[in-house]
């Protein structure tokens, strides 16, 4: 069992100020596979306070010292990058394959995306016959998730760096291992003491003292809406920027007109259990046309049953565990729930898979004949769970696809090239996919509605991270 108790702050691992032990527990085995600290609103205050002081020598930092700084730490991370995936399997669950093809992978690919960002941004610009000048915002406080670590801290940390501010991490503590190991990565780059500092600890403690610190100027985070809203009102009280990335209960139109609609259908339920279920961009309303319905909805089920749940630490194509004992049990319920609302349950449904006694292991699962009031329509599951549904042409399918109060992102599965234009100019989401396509490194990730505030990724995620100042001259 490793020993993580302690926090970095200023350039160092230190002791915590006041902290009570957690285990961190594989999902697969649950076993303690580690113990961390869970800090104090004291050892958040310290790590701001490193933040601060580092701020006005780092805010300094030209361009070109910047994009050495953050090459410097993409080829530290290439030479760690099996070392990270090897540990996002053991503390959430991600299959290995998983965890080196995309979960650590991501860390090279959004990294070379705000490189390429950096380099064309321009911070010095003329508007107006004035001189408009953009400057880092000051010390950041930043919040992630469990479900893609490595993503969702590359997307915060790599910004902050590029534009000249310092930083306070608060990872999940579900999760804490990954951000502990980028730790080394970021201090063996070269990355300057205080500039990135990190503690452990639970939302609403060490997240809340973040939020209302009076020195810092802004708040990035990702997660639950609930929490986001938590980090907006706290927030409030000094009135700082806050930048989101929240929930989505993503649709994926499926119109007869596909050119194959097994792999079309195929496609949409892999990427729903994909990592699980744990993605918040999963297209788990399947909205379907109906003279292809039932055939769509045999097909889901099969992609379910054929869909196998194994060890994660073991090489193949398979889904691994769900992150934890609370989160298996809020699975389970949505499920019980879907069945008890009539929806028709296609494929899966409650209790573990046959020989997965021991883990956090769901079933890979299809609801059919749904409609968009159930809640398995309406509630982001995170889960392996699809919802299936129905829908009688073109006005119907957005009627139904933006009746939700999230917007993260849309699907659309068609033959023709004119519709998927119109259906993705009229879905209210930030990112649409047409027909298994991805959106690309550098291109702004977010969403409309309660699925956020603002975008990350790229350019679009430095702005976040700048104040804009005028300059007026005689």
């Amino acid at each position: 069992m490793l020993d993580k108790r302690k926090f970095f702050i200023g350039g160092k691992w230190v002791d915590p100020i006041s902290a009570t032990d957690l285990d961190v527990i594989n999902p697969a085995t649950e076993e303690v596979i580690a113990v961390i600290s869970m800090g104090s609103e004291a050892d958040a205050d310290a790590a701001v306070k490193a933040a601060n002081a580092a701020f006005p020598s780092y805010s300094q930092t030209i361009k070109a010292e910047r994009v050495a700084l953050l090459e410097s730490i993409l080829e530290a991370y290439k030479a760690r990058h099996d070392e990270m995936a090897e540990v996002i399997t053991a503390e959430m669950g991600a299959p290995c394959r998983l965890s080196r093809d995309s979960q650590a992978a991501v860390g090279v690919g959004h990294l070379e995306g705000f490189i390429e960002a950096l380099k064309a941004y321009e911070f010095e610009s003329t508007c107006c016959g004035d001189t408009i000048l953009r400057e880092p915002i000051g010390v950041c406080g930043l919040i992630t998730p469990w479900n893609w670590p490595m993503n969702q801290m590359v997307l915060k940390i790599a910004p902050a760096l590029a534009t000249g501010c310092t930083m306070v991490l608060k990872p999940s503590e579900l999760t804490p291992l990954s951000a502990m190991l980028y730790m080394e990565i970021l201090h063996e780059a070269g990355v300057p003491a205080g500039v990135i500092n990190l503690v452990n600890g639970e939302g609403p403690v060490v997240g809340s003292a973040l939020s209302r610190h009076p020195d810092i100027q802004m708040m990035s985070f990702t997660g639950s809406t609930r929490g986001g809203v938590a980090v907006t009102r706290d927030a409030a009280e000094t009135v700082k920027r806050v930048a989101l990335e929240l929930g989505g209960k993503s649709p994926n139109v499926v119109f007869a007109d596909v050119e194959d609609l097994e792999k079309s259908v195929t496609r949409g339920a892999r990427a729903v259990f994909s990592n699980t279920g744990q993605s918040c961009n999963a297209p788990t309303r399947m909205l379907v046309e109906k003279s292809v319905y039932d055939d769509a909805m045999q097909i889901a089920r099969t992609v379910a049953e054929n869909t196998a749940v194994g060890d994660p630490a073991e090489d193949g194509r398979h889904i691994g565990p769900l992150v934890s004992q609370m989160q298996y049990e809020k699975v389970q319920a949505l499920i019980q729930k879907g069945i008890d609302e009539g929806a028709t349950l296609l494929a899966g449904g409650t209790g573990k898979p046959e020989g997965r006694n021991v883990g956090y292991f769901c079933k890979p699962t299809v609801f059919g004949n749904a409609n968009n009031q159930m809640t398995i329509a309406r509630e982001e599951i995170f889960g392996p769970v699809l919802t299936m549904i129905p829908f009688e042409g073109e006005e119907e399918a957005i009627a139904i696809a933006n009746d939700t109060p999230y917007g993260l992102a849309a699907y659309i599965e068609t033959g023709d090239e004119a519709r998927a234009t119109r259906v993705a100019r009229a879905l209210r989401a930030g990112m649409v996919r047409i027909n298994g396509t991805d959106i690309n490194w550098g291109s702004p990730f977010g969403g409309y509605k309660m699925s956020g505030l603002g975008r990350e990724g790229g350019h679009f995620g430095m702005d976040d991270f700048l104040e804009i100042k005028a300059i007026s001259r005689p």
